[in-house]
C-alpha cells in the first residue's frame, strides 16, 4: 500500500505515520521539513505534489489552519484562513487527488470536536470542520471506482494540552495515538461517508 500523508509533520500526522509505518509505504508531505512540500491553500502546489508522488492507494490529511477569536473580532479576512486552509484545502486535495488514487483506495480528512461541542473563539474552526464533514458525507455516494472517504474528528490532544488547554476547560484530552487508530480504521476498513469521533 502506498499512503500519502499531508500534514505529516504535525502531532496527529506523526502519530499516523507511526501507526501505519509497518503497513504501508508512507510518503510524507507538509509545508516544510518534509520529503514532499505542499501548501494546501494553493491548488498549483497540490497539483504539483500529486504529479510528483504519482499513483497512491490512500490519501490522509491531518493539516488545516484556522483563526481562533471571538465572532465580534472575526473579520472576513481572518475567517478566510479556515475557509482556504482547513475547508477548501482539504476539499481540493480530494478534487485534484482523485485521478491519482487507485481503484478501491481511500481518503481520510480531519475535522474536530468544535463543530459538535463549541468553545468561545472557535466559530471559524467549527465552520470549516462542519463543511468538511458535510462534504465527506455527500461525496461518499459519488466517488468513482470504489474509492472510500471518511473524516476523523478528534478532541483536544494530550500533547497539545499545555498550548490549547485554556480554550478547552473541562475537556478530557485524548492521546494522538488514539486519534491515529481512527485514521487506521478509515484507511484499512470498509466504511465510507463516516465521521469518526475520538473523545
Amino acid at each position: 500500500m502506498k499512503l500519502l500523508i499531508v500534514g505529516a509533520n504535525g502531532t496527529i500526522g506523526k502519530a499516523v505515520v507511526e501507526e501505519m509505518k509497518d503497513t504501508a509505504e508512507i510518503i510524507q508531505a507538509s509545508r516544510s521539513n518534509s520529503t514532499i512540500q505542499v501548501d494546501i491553500t494553493s491548488t498549483a502546489s497540490i497539483q504539483h505534489m500529486f504529479e510528483e508522488v504519482g499513483e497512491i492507494d490512500a490519501l490522509v490529511c491531518t493539516a488545516g489552519a484556522a483563526h481562533f477569536g471571538t465572532v465580534e473580532e472575526l473579520t472576513p479576512e481572518l475567517n478566510r484562513i479556515a475557509v482556504e486552509s482547513k475547508l477548501l484545502g482539504q476539499v481540493n486535495l480530494v478534487l485534484l487527488g482523485l485521478p491519482y488514487i487507485r481503484d478501491k483506495g481511500s481518503i481520510t480528512l480531519i475535522t474536530g470536536i468544535l463543530m459538535d461541542d463549541p468553545i468561545v473563539k472557535g466559530a471559524s474552526s467549527a465552520m470549516a470542520n462542519g463543511g468538511v464533514r458535510a462534504f465527506v458525507t455527500s461525496s461518499a455516494i459519488e466517488l468513482p471506482r470504489g474509492i472510500r472517504i471518511n473524516s476523523v474528528s478528534p478532541n483536544m490532544l494530550e500533547e497539545s494540552k499545555e498550548k490549547y488547554g485554556p480554550f478547552f476547560e473541562g475537556y478530557e484530552p485524548v492521546p494522538a495515538q488514539r486519534v491515529a487508530l481512527a485514521f487506521r480504521k478509515s484507511i484499512l476498513g470498509a466504511q465510507t461517508g463516516q465521521s469518526y469521533t475520538v473523545y
